[in-house]
């Protein structure tokens, strides 16, 4: 029996070197075509890319020149801002953490060193101190505290500044007396005292405090209006009570 002959054999070699070329031309034209998409593809991603990126710059340029302009009007209409005759107690919190901020607006917080999200100060609200929280409104929350919130906060959340840079826990009224018993302040009770009542040693007392670090307001929607209604609200005099509930809900 004579052995089976491969049909390629068979075949007069002429077809069968226009069949390999057939398939090999075939084959460089798929790859071709798949290379082509895959670079048209390549190139509408990169023009999207491109445009998203255009978009986002425009955006960020809008944005800085806005702030730049907001404080900038601030500054001009600083004379019509309207103060309490008497300085009062405020507690100052920092509730946005945008990065496009004006260089004015970050001297200013960097100032009141509220650098982070969630920190807040007491500030004693006097014409001066008015015109630099007009100028960081849209990044604060501010009002006035009760002598509750005050007591709340440095007992939960007070941190003293030792030898400059150690932050301490207010645990022991040993740690106030060493730091301020040349003032006469040599407890808690009296720290608060003071700080409450805008005592004449007050900006040492609040210098001896760390910024508070409070917890992020998560205690639900009310609390999240609560800030939204601080950042745009207009006015130093507003916020009296809520500045209360808002220390409740963070501290």
């Amino acid at each position: 029996m004579s052995p089976t002959i491969p049909n390629e054999t068979r075949m007069a070699p002429e077809t069968l070197l226009k069949k390999r070329k057939s398939a090999d031309r075939q084959r460089v034209q798929k790859q071709q075509a798949a290379s082509e998409r895959k670079n048209k593809l390549g190139s509408n991603n990169k023009r999207k890319l491109v445009f998203k990126r255009a978009e986002k710059f425009i955006k960020e340029y809008r944005d800085v020149s806005r702030e730049e302009n907001r404080v900038s009007k601030v500054i001009e209409n600083v004379d019509k801002i309207e103060v309490p005759a008497q300085a009062k107690l405020v507690f100052v919190v920092r509730v946005k953490g945008q990065s496009k901020i004006a260089p004015k607006a970050r001297k200013v917080l960097q100032l009141l060193r509220l650098t982070e999200v969630d920190s807040g100060i007491f500030l004693k609200l006097t014409k001066s101190t008015a015109e630099l929280l007009k100028i960081v409104e849209p990044y604060v929350a501010y009002g006035y505290p009760s002598l509750a919130s005050v007591r709340k906060l440095i007992y939960k959340r007070g941190y003293a500044k030792v030898s400059g840079t150690e932050r301490t826990p207010l645990t022991d009224n040993q740690i106030v007396e060493n730091a301020l018993g040349e003032y006469s302040i040599i407890c808690l009770e009296d720290l608060i005292h003071e700080i409450y009542t805008l005592g004449p040693n007050f900006k040492v007392s609040t210098n001896f405090l760390w910024p508070f670090k409070l917890s992020t307001a998560n205690a639900g929607l009310g609390v999240r209006q609560k800030i939204k209604k601080f950042v745009e609200r207009e006015g130093l005099a507003e916020g009296v009570e809520d500045i209360n509930a808002l220390i409740d809900a963070q501290n």
